[in-house]
């Protein structure tokens, strides 16, 4: 096993450190663990300083989603510190004009005292079809909306707005990476995963069955599985 390094886990949009609860018992053999704080600054950059401030000298990176954008920014930040990198479910692309107008329309919701509507919105589209009536995903869904609260999630998604383009950044990401989506994951289809491969040298790219766009929480073995074998790279 190579020299263990520590771990840097970025959530997503309305998530929280619950995200990532069934990856710990699978990771902390390999290095200690953290989750980053992501809800305190309306930019990707500002975000990604504000964790790179904390976070140790050198690390492994992974991102979900909005944690995903994150990782790209602390790639233009500081890729010297970046040992590895996996990228949960997510896109290189910036938002699309439609994507951008739902957005607006959430925040505008939530900032109405309606957040439970946009939650109530986002969550079948946020796994797997044959997951929809899970109570328990549900639940822990819910509960990461009221860790993220009104203010954060508006923040969140204002960031998500402007991030840049990270497309033209593939070719110059050189640490092991991998690439993880679930294969019916509707926000950051497997396609955009495919395209991030592609675009960085060695990267490895998983498709999870039966899965959507929470694959740490819906597919917890297969994703463990993977980050695992990454970490071991």
């Amino acid at each position: 096993m190579p020299h263990p390094v520590p771990l840097l886990l970025v959530p997503g949009l309305l998530c929280s450190a619950r995200l990532y609860t069934p990856q710990l018992t699978a990771l902390w053999p390999h290095g200690p663990v953290m989750v980053a704080e992501h809800r305190r600054d309306a930019d990707v950059a500002a975000i990604a300083a504000r964790i790179l401030s904390h976070a140790p000298p050198r690390f492994a990176l992974a991102g979900l989603s909005m944690g995903g954008y994150i990782a790209f920014a602390m790639m233009r930040q500081a890729p010297e510190r970046i040992v590895k990198l996996a990228l949960l479910d997510t896109s290189a692309r910036p938002d699309t004009p439609a994507q951008t107008a739902a957005r607006e329309t959430f925040i505008a919701t939530a900032q109405a005292g309606r957040l439970n509507e946009v939650v109530d919105t986002l969550t079948p589209r946020l796994l797997h079809k044959s997951r929809h009536g899970d109570a328990a995903l549900v639940r822990t869904i819910r509960d990461m909306a009221d860790d993220t609260g009104v203010t954060a999630f508006v923040q969140q998604q204002r960031a998500i707005v402007s991030r840049p383009d990270s497309r033209p950044l593939l070719s110059s990401i050189a640490c092991p990476t991998l690439v993880l989506v679930g294969d019916g994951d509707e926000l950051t289809p497997p396609a955009l995963s495919q395209e991030m491969a592609d675009g960085i040298a060695g990267a490895r790219l998983t498709v999870v069955p039966g899965c959507g766009h929470l694959s740490t929480l819906e597919q917890p073995e297969a994703v463990n599985a993977a980050l695992v074998a990454w970490l071991e790279q």
